[in-house]
């Protein structure tokens, strides 16, 4: 029996876009390679984080990150390859870190991270989701004095910043220490338990009759003139009159359709531990200069870093937990992870932080959402929404004002 849409992908974008079309009122059908427990969007940070910190590809990124190196501090590694499509994803991201590109993204960040949290309120509220949302700010805590100046001094807007000293900071980071410079809470932000709320969206999903194919992977799409006619897993095939790909990093789906997007898998880590109530961070902080984040939990925190580039190995590599744990203790009085569980995963990263969104320039039938790298969960939420209404609605990407202005398809 044909079915009316097929969510390939049970990541946070792809979970969204089901909830998003079930409120619609269309039949979907979710289809992962895996169980949906321990997927990219487990890992991560829980940051909501859409108002005032700036894109990860900024001015002076490049420069600030080869100092750390040589520092040994930095939240970066590359790994040298023959894969000339990295190469070109360097330069395309080196080409987008000036001023006027981030002073757009900024922009576009506040515009859906807005309706993100706005859908996250309404999740708890309405449908009664419990997920550790806390709208309650991120702050900023800097360990350099040139970077703590440079933003304070464009965060003297009191309605949105608050600018906090070295012991000010302490109060809401007790375990840090005196090497602290100050810190900037950008009071807009929020975080949620990530883990929590797959699982919650998962369970209200079921109850909707969404219908959930897991631990089968899509292998390959058919092709009739320009639909896809089916798609072909480890298990069965089927037809669908809407295919939505929600693959993340992998792209092998999209090349099958002719597409290239210019993505890289991006390896993060992190460490979920308990930890001593009184020392437990009182909001969710971003370690600026070292860009390591560390985010309150309903029982427990949890500490995210690093960029690797160049490698697909799936293993947590000791080293880089240890340079993790090394790289927060410079800033923080020695404290107990207890119970701590190490976990690694994806990224799909665009050059630009411009998502890919929107339907295939080739096949009528098939539409994309990925590439949301590190701000899959601050902006899940309303990918759902603009591909949900782009599909009801709008029907082609010309007649979106959110794929026109937000996709990577529509980016110059």
């Amino acid at each position: 029996m044909k079915k009316d849409i097929i969510v390939v992908g049970g990541g946070a974008i792809g979970l969204f876009c089901a909830y998003q079309l079930v409120k619609q009122g269309r039949k979907v059908t979710v289809i992962d390679k895996e169980d949906i427990t321990n997927g990219t969007s487990f890992g991560n940070a829980g940051l909501v984080s859409c108002f005032g910190k700036n894109p990860l590809s900024t001015p002076g990124i490049i420069i600030d990150t080869m100092k750390l190196m040589l520092k040994g501090q930095s939240p970066m590694n590359f790994h040298p390859s023959t894969d000339w499509k990295l190469y070109r994803w360097l330069l395309k991201f080196a080409t987008s870190a000036n001023e006027k590109r981030v002073e757009k993204s900024l922009a576009l960040f506040e515009r859906y991270g807005r309706l993100s949290l706005d859908i996250y309120s309404k999740m708890t509220s309405e449908d009664k989701m419990d997920f550790y949302f806390h709208q309650d700010g991120l702050l900023m805590i800097y360990t350099e004095q040139v970077s703590f100046d440079k933003k304070v001094k464009i965060s003297q807007d009191e309605e949105k910043y608050l600018i906090l000293s070295k012991s000010e900071t302490k109060k809401y980071m007790p375990c840090a220490n005196d090497k602290i410079i100050g810190s900037v809470l950008l009071k807009g932000n929020g975080h949620i338990d990530p883990g929590l709320m797959m699982k919650e969206l998962k369970s209200y999903l079921i109850s909707q009759d969404v219908e959930f194919l897991l631990n089968e992977e899509v292998q390959r799409l058919e092709f009739n003139q320009n639909k896809v006619s089916k798609i072909i897993t480890n298990k069965n095939s089927y037809e669908a009159d809407t295919f939505i790909l929600s693959t993340g990093w992998n792209d092998t789906l999209a090349k099958q359709a002719k597409n290239d997007f210019l993505m890289t898998p991006a390896k993060g880590y992190s460490i979920t531990f308990e930890m001593k109530e009184e020392l437990r961070p009182k909001t969710c902080a971003l370690f600026a200069d070292q860009f390591i984040a560390m985010t309150p939990r309903k029982d427990t925190v949890r500490i995210t870093s690093k960029l690797e580039l160049g490698t697909t190995n799936k293993d947590v590599i000791k080293k880089q937990i240890d340079s993790i744990k090394h790289n927060l203790s410079l800033f923080t009085n020695e404290f107990e992870m207890k119970n701590a569980v190490e976990w690694t995963g994806f990224r799909p990263l665009a050059p630009d932080d411009m998502p890919i969104l929107g339907y295939d320039k080739n096949y009528s039938n098939l539409i994309h959402a990925t590439g949301l790298g590190w701000l899959g969960i601050t902006f899940a939420p309303s990918i759902g929404h603009i591909i949900s209404n782009l599909l009801v609605n709008e029907k082609s990407n010309k007649n979106s004002s959110d794929i026109l202005l937000f996709s990577q398809f529509y980016q110059i």
